[in-house]
């Protein structure tokens, strides 16, 4: 069926399903293979291609993959709990575990795990592009149709503020369908429950395989009304070879670093005293490292391990492990942060009927904490999400004749997006990419983001706040230029929300830093929701209860926690 659409005057094509996923990553491919086969109708959209975009299809992961001894289990929480400063939550670790431990061996027969000198079979470490093309089979053997290279735009709602499916614009003429389709051409998917799995926010910042990564399904989840926790704890940064995008770090560990006068660097074994040493060198800079202390059996397996982490010093005549050469910091922002939308479900549903979330999206506090789930934790999360988020989804829209073949006359869905989408004054020329780099400037440098003050939150705040007036009030393209305003938007929005709620942490736990509030502070143990379009706020929540009633700052910290007002149900 085609249409006009009130997004632009162009013709649109119209899709229905039982469950809309949105993303292409393991997140998304484990939801819609979940979905599938608990038997809905999946209709599975990427802004790039299923398999190969996201920062897993780059180069590889690690699972937190734990055998079901509950001696192992208990220590490995233990562990978490430890470094996690009061955030997590033991009953979601252990679901975490026992669902990766069951879902992993889905891929035998699509993805062949490598087996160690004694023939043991090591399923913890998965490689990158196999993984992608195990995962990308099985989601078409479940009889999911896929959609590549056709971002969505906007959640679509009924009048009762359910989710209604969502909206987009395909990149590219999709084949195996019944009308046409061209690049540009928007389309829209009417459905029972959709799942965002549109990954984490690093705000373009050259980390490998993040270009996708803006933050766009944080941004429609909020124009429905879904909470953001955890966002200040957003802040993590990965080493790299300056001016490449190679971000895999692990092979850092076994670097001796030097400052710019050839000094080496007397670094901390703490993880977390060594990796502020790192940032504060890179702030003095330059810095630079050689990796003379990797094993030479390591040495040699690195190419066929990690083979493209070789790539940009065999470009630039460089031997790692003799050479020196000079290193940076690139930030992750939501990726390797832990901050996302708020679960309210143990399906992981948001507080919005209809509208759940896995992987990278959703926060990952309950998993991982104050501190990164680095790629373990965090993979283990998207598989394990996407696939409670599939089922949840795949029950929810059978449940009270929710289905994508709901009507779908004129009036009875609205399509919720607003910056980038529908301006609230006229419409100007803004350049993007202009646009882009100013947020970049105030959310990539460690100055800012790293060594976090009141003042310098504060005025980068004033800087996004600029920003986001001129996304909100003037931004629209059309066509192909409606992805990357709505890139622009939501990645402003990411900003604002990140330094609102690093605002009212007024602390340091885990990897947010205040260096005007150095120690951590007991009565913070708690998780911080945030939200807000036009105004941002801040709410802290009791923990471990995911919902427990809000705890409203609005933007500002009070002098201590016990004076914050408390608000029942949602905040807006």
């Amino acid at each position: 069926m085609t249409r006009a659409t009130g997004r632009q005057d162009q013709a649109e094509r119209s899709y229905s399903a039982d469950v809309v996923v949105v993303g292409g990553g393991p997140a998304g491919a484990w939801t819609a293979i979940a979905a599938a086969r608990s038997g809905a109708e999946v209709i599975l959209v990427d802004k790039g291609y299923l398999g190969s975009s996201g920062v897993t299809a780059t180069a590889g992961t690690n699972l937190w993959l734990i055998p079901p001894d509950d001696e192992l289990r208990d220590e490995a929480m233990d562990r978490r709990e430890r470094i996690g400063g009061g955030l997590v939550d033991r009953g979601w670790m252990r679901r975490l575990i026992e669902q990766t431990w069951e879902t992993l061996p889905q891929l035998r027969g699509v993805y062949a795990f490598p087996s160690d000198d004694d023939g043991v079979e090591r399923r913890h470490s998965l490689r990158g592009p196999e993984y992608g093309r195990a995962f990308r089979r099985l989601v078409v053997r479940a009889g999911v149709r896929v959609l590549d290279h056709s971002p969505a735009l906007e959640l679509l709602a009924h009048s009762d503020g359910s989710i209604a499916g969502i909206a987009g614009v395909h990149r590219q003429p999709i084949t195996g369908f019944p009308d046409a389709t061209s690049p540009g051409m928007s389309y829209s998917i009417h459905t029972g429950a959709v799942v965002l799995a549109t990954g984490g926010c690093a705000f373009k910042s050259h980390l490998l395989g993040c270009h996708t990564d803006t933050g766009d399904g944080h941004l429609m989840a909020h124009e429905a009304g879904a909470e953001l926790s955890g966002m200040e704890l957003s802040c993590y940064y990965t080493l790299a070879p300056a001016r490449s995008t190679m971000t895999r770090s692990m092979s850092y560990l076994f670097g001796t670093f030097f400052d710019s006068d050839g000094n080496e660097l007397q670094l901390s074994p703490d993880p977390a005293v060594r990796n502020e040493q790192i940032a504060r060198a890179v702030v003095a800079g330059p810095l630079y490292t050689r990796l003379d202390k990797m094993p030479h059996e390591v040495r040699d397996r690195m190419r066929s391990v990690q083979p493209n982490f070789m790539l940009p010093f065999d470009r630039a005549g460089i031997n790692p492990y003799s050479d020196l050469f000079e290193v940076t910091l690139r930030p992750e922002g939501t990726i390797r942060g832990v901050g996302g939308l708020r679960i309210a479900t143990d399906e992981c549903m948001t507080s919005i009927p209809g509208l759940f979330v896995a992987g990278d999206v959703a926060s990952r506090e309950l998993v991982a904490g104050a501190v990164s789930g680095g790629g373990s934790v965090n993979s283990a999360w998207a598989m394990s999400s996407g696939t409670w988020a599939g089922r949840g989804a795949a029950r929810y829209a059978r449940s009270a004749g929710r289905s994508g073949k709901r009507s779908t006359a004129p009036g009875d869905t609205r399509p919720l997006g607003q910056a980038g989408l529908r301006p609230s004054d006229s419409v100007e020329h803004v350049d993007l990419r202009s646009l882009v780099r100013a947020v970049q400037a105030e959310v990539h440098p460690l100055e800012k983001n790293y060594f976090r003050t009141e003042t310098t939150m504060r005025r980068a705040l004033a800087e996004l706040d600029d920003l986001w007036a001129m996304v909100s009030r003037h931004v629209r393209g059309s066509g192909l230029d409606l992805v990357r305003g709505r890139e622009a938007a939501a990645m402003v929005a990411h900003g604002r929300w990140t330094y609102t709620a690093a605002c009212a942490r007024v602390e340091s736990r885990g990897m947010h830093r205040r260096v005007d509030a150095p120690t951590s502070d007991p009565a913070y143990a708690r998780r911080l929701a945030a939200g807000g379009l036009d105004k941002p706020w801040a709410a802290f929540q009791d923990v471990p209860t995911p919902l427990a009633p809000l705890r409203v700052i609005d933007g500002l910290t009070p002098d201590s926690p016990a004076d914050m007002p408390v608000l029942e149900g949602q905040s807006s």
